[in-house]
């Protein structure tokens, strides 16, 4: 384990042993604060992929450097957008070919902490069957309207699942079992652009997939940082509001059997 740039943690040599852990980063147009971003996570694991989804801003470009000192990270080149859900997709089938066990997904502009990856990993270490849900502790500096607006979608997804206990439904450090999540994916032809973490993780929960909530830091950063977001309102609500039309339809013939079966074994 002694890789340029990775900090060992507690039980890192066993769990290595036993899972086979890859960090996915997808990114569209994220600019500069994309090699911080990258960098911070490469001190917490050294294998490291990023998906560019057809980013046009050049910041495949700021990872070079990283590049030539870190073997474990890798940079997949997307040629169209196709959206976060289409770009974790991708990563996740190509980390299932080299042997990876799980994905973390890790969003690229700044907002998750890097130093909890960690425990996202040695988590995953006793429950490797589960999925480690980021559960986000917001800032005085977050948008309310975001704070306020995804309970909206997490009581719909409630709804959905029975409650069996998505932490949010909407917040993207999550690290998945690669059979689980491409099972998830195989579900469904949507799932794919911004609809992507609610619908999977619907989806898991219909699978039976036990999570776990990580409570988990969130950071908003401003321009002057480099933040940006590919939020948009209007069309991204509309497509969360026919994606929760979608998904209740699938709970309505899904019912009986999610009534049988009873509630997430690792739900306190």
């Amino acid at each position: 384990m002694d890789r340029p740039g990775f900090l060992p943690t507690v039980g890192a040599l066993f769990l290595t042993a036993l899972l086979k852990p890859l960090v996915l980063i997808p990114s569209y147009n994220t600019g500069r604060i994309l090699p911080q971003t990258v960098a911070e996570v490469l001190v917490r694991w050294p294998e490291v992929w990023v998906v560019m989804d057809g980013s046009t801003d050049g910041s495949a470009d700021l990872l070079k450097p990283l590049t030539a000192k870190h073997p474990g990270l890798r940079v997949i080149e997307i040629e169209k957008n196709g959206g976060k859900g289409a770009a974790v997709l991708h990563g996740t089938r190509l980390a299932d070919e080299a042997g990876f066990t799980h994905v973390l997904t890790f969003d690229a502009d700044g907002q998750h902490p890097a130093e909890d990856i960690p425990h996202f990993l040695e988590l995953s270490q006793k429950h490797p069957e589960a999925a480690m849900m980021g559960c986000p502790v917001f800032g005085p500096e977050a948008p309310q309207l975001r704070v306020q607006g995804r309970k909206l979608s997490n009581g719909w997804a409630n709804i959905e699942t029975l409650n069996w206990g998505i932490p949010d439904s909407l917040f993207g450090m999550r690290l998945y079992p690669i059979p689980a999540l491409l099972r998830a994916f195989r579900g469904t032809l949507w799932a794919r652009r911004f609809d992507y973490d609610t619908e999977i993780a619907v989806r898991l929960a219909w699978q039976g997939v036990p999570m776990i909530a990580v409570p988990t830091k969130v950071r908003y950063l401003t321009a002057e940082e480099g933040g940006v977001s590919q939020f948009r309102y209007f069309r991204d609500n509309t497509l969360l509001t026919w994606m929760h039309a979608r998904l209740l339809i699938g709970f309505f013939w899904r019912l009986p059997l999610l009534l049988l079966r009873g509630r997430n074994p690792l739900k306190p």
